[in-house]
């Protein structure tokens, strides 16, 4: 029995551990802790399972999903999680502040990859942004994404938002920085 448990400690700390040199550093850099109703672990197999009311954050990283499968076996650094909810839905602030965020039926998380994969029903918001499509591979170090339809959809496609509020934003960014390149001396103000 202290053997087993011993094996679980280490299988658990190969899963959380993690070590990065990334771009967003504040959040790679840090553990990945996994929070759940019940779970399973094979430390021979390196492989774990969580169940119900699934956690797993990483810094500002953030996976939720009723069901949650680790795939350690390739070592510390390496691990894949595959989360599975309906949807299952990931969160974090990137770099430059700006969130992201996803949901789907399954979201891959590669560590050593920086990736995060959506399949069936994926969603990805950015920004004021949206694209919907049967997958979605997302790369959080170079925020690039490859979005493919699927014949489950009705007509097959991807589908891309630009909302008019982020046009909004834009010009009244590009106002300001008019308005305070010129000088209005009439006291008065914008009207």
């Amino acid at each position: 029995m202290y053997k087993l448990r011993i094996l679980l400690a280490i299988s658990a700390l190969l899963v959380l551990c993690t070590r990065s040199a990334f771009s967003n550093e504040n959040d790679f850099g840090l553990p990945i802790e996994i929070g759940s109703n019940s779970q399973f672990i094979d430390g021979k197999n390196k492989t774990a399972l969580y169940k119900d009311n699934v956690l797993i954050t990483q810094g500002s990283l953030t996976i939720e999903a009723d069901e949650v499968e680790v795939i350690a076996s390739e070592g510390s650094g390496r691990e894949i999680f595959v989360a599975r909810g309906n949807p299952a839905s990931y969160s974090q602030e990137l770099e430059d502040g700006n969130p992201v965020s996803a949901k789907a039926n399954e979201i891959r998380y590669e560590v050593a990859k920086r990736t995060i994969s959506l399949n069936g029903n994926a969603e990805l918001k950015q920004d004021t942004s949206q694209v919907k499509g049967n997958s979605i591979t997302f790369d959080m170090v170079t925020e690039q994404l490859l979005a493919t339809g699927g014949a489950d959809d009705a007509s097959g496609r991807v589908t891309t938002v630009f909302t008019p509020e982020s046009i909004r934003k834009v010009k009244d960014e590009r106002s300001q920085d008019n308005d305070g390149n010129s000088s209005n001396n009439d006291g008065k103000g914008e009207q």
